[in-house]
């Protein structure tokens, strides 16, 4: 006998993929993965130990063993293969990169297809049309494409330039030589056109690739909306960090010597410099965008994606802190060391400036003008025998006061020396003249008062 109660059974509910993701610990990955674990259970690839967390199922993996590989991927329904080997794994490492990228893919597309994984999506470069004379890395890029598909697992690749976003290596590249060099170098190849696409677009494509099963086996060039060459990029970095650069086209600079140039200035490893450099001779730049047009995301503009890769930076403070050790002179104390110096200094510099007392007011200047360069005042309450103490008031050379600007003369404890100390002081001269010219000055002053004081020691 039934009873019937006028309900209905609810709905079974669907059960979610499961998706392992090889590469969760890198650039991308790292930002793909909240985006998968909303919408499906994943289970993130790493070599180390668990990270654990975050709504991931952490497996340990180490893809150059095939074993390993498939036992990770166990009871997955997609993979996601976001891998590169350009930097050594090892201690000691031989062999070429593209030789280690193929065995690796080789393992993923062989474990893969053991433990019935139903797709692949994979990260890689653009290929220009015809295939022919490919850099080293792209030619990796399209042989591991192959690889992964080689097994009988459907593979869907995404091929995209330039990935925009924070610790991006491409993009840490390009910032370096930008913050470190007031002159940029141009070679040839920097005027090679490029689409580079925000991170964040290329992870929406990626998670699309999830749940859309027009995807499968289809080849997707992704890019962002804007054709750019390297040197575009270049400038637009620079006003991103405020910084004025100057662009200076050399044609025979090779990329050979562009590798080392560029290694030698950003500090990054040469193995990962040199494929980047070499592929940069290439146009980046999609022929077709279905996916992108199929997901009504035509991606930010790269100025945009900057501002999100390299926040707002604040400008350091321009201030001055200047420190000189100075022989004393015996039974001489603080005090008597700053009258010296005061009435010193306008003999050492003449006759071009002058220096007057007012009360406590010491007002150095050029003869003739009537406002000081420097304004200083005695302060008596923190002035004594072990220590002189000056408050820069003000003047032309001196700026909008951030802290206390002061200058001091105090006694060491040994009473062997008298330290000279300039703190807080902010020029109004723009920083890269104050750096050769009253910079200077002030060394070349404290060094000649140094020998006068060593003279009268003696």
């Amino acid at each position: 006998m039934t009873i019937d109660d006028g309900l209905e059974p609810a709905p079974a509910r669907a059960r979610r993929p499961r998706v392992a993701v090889a590469g969760a610990t890198g650039f991308v990955g790292r930002a793909l993965l909240p985006v998968l674990a909303a919408r499906a259970d994943v289970i993130g690839l790493r070599r180390g130990a668990d990270a654990g967390g975050n709504g991931v199922e952490w497996r340990r993996c180490d893809l150059f063993s095939l074993e390993a590989t498939a036992a990770a991927l166990a009871g997955a329904d997609l993979a996601y293969y976001l891998v590169h080997s350009m930097l050594p794994s090892a201690r000691l490492t031989q062999g070429r990169f593209q030789d280690l990228d193929l065995l690796l893919a080789d393992n993923f597309g062989r474990a893969a297809a053991r433990a019935g994984v139903q797709r692949i999506v994979y990260l890689g470069g653009l290929v220009p049309r015809g295939e022919a004379g490919l850099s080293a890395h792209l030619a990796s890029r399209l042989e591991v494409e192959r690889a992964l598909g080689a097994h009988g697992v459907a593979v869907t690749a995404l091929r995209a330039a330039l990935v925009v976003g924070r610790g991006g290596s491409s993009l840490d590249i390009l910032v370096r030589l930008v913050e470190r060099l007031p002159m940029m170098l141009c070679p040839a190849w920097t005027l090679t056109p490029s689409a580079p696409i925000d991170l964040e677009d290329a992870v929406a494509a990626l998670a699309h690739c999830l749940d859309d099963p027009e995807t499968r086996g289809r080849i997707c060039e992704i890019g962002g909306p804007e054709v750019l060459t390297y040197r575009d990029m270049m400038r637009a970095t620079a006003r991103a960090l405020g910084k004025r650069r100057l662009f200076l086209p050399v044609p025979f600079l090779t990329p050979r010597l562009s590798q080392l140039w560029v290694t030698m200035v950003t500090g990054a490893p040469r193995a990962l410099v040199a494929p980047l450099v070499e592929s940069l001779r290439h146009p980046m730049v999609p022929q077709e965008r279905w996916l992108q047009e199929r997901m009504g995301r035509p991606g930010r503009p790269f100025a945009a994606a900057l501002a999100e890769a390299i926040p707002p930076r604040e400008a350091p403070a321009s201030l001055v802190r200047s420190v000189q050790r100075l022989p004393l002179p015996p039974g001489w104390d603080a005090e008597r060391v700053a009258r010296e110096y005061i009435a010193w200094l306008p003999r050492f510099v003449r006759p071009a400036v002058g220096v007057r007392q007012d009360g406590p007011l010491v007002l150095l200047g050029l003869r003739g003008l009537r406002r000081p360069l420097l304004e200083l005042e005695h302060r008596p309450d923190r002035s004594g025998s072990e220590r002189a103490f000056f408050a820069i008031r003000g003047g032309l050379l001196a700026g909008p006061p951030t802290g206390h600007p002061q200058l001091e003369f105090r006694i060491t404890p040994d009473g062997a020396h008298v330290l000279a100390a300039v703190q807080d002081f902010r020029p109004r001269l723009p920083w890269w003249l104050y750096r050769i010219t009253q910079a200077q000055l002030h060394a070349l002053v404290m060094w000649a008062f140094a020998r006068h004081l060593a003279r009268t020691a003696k």
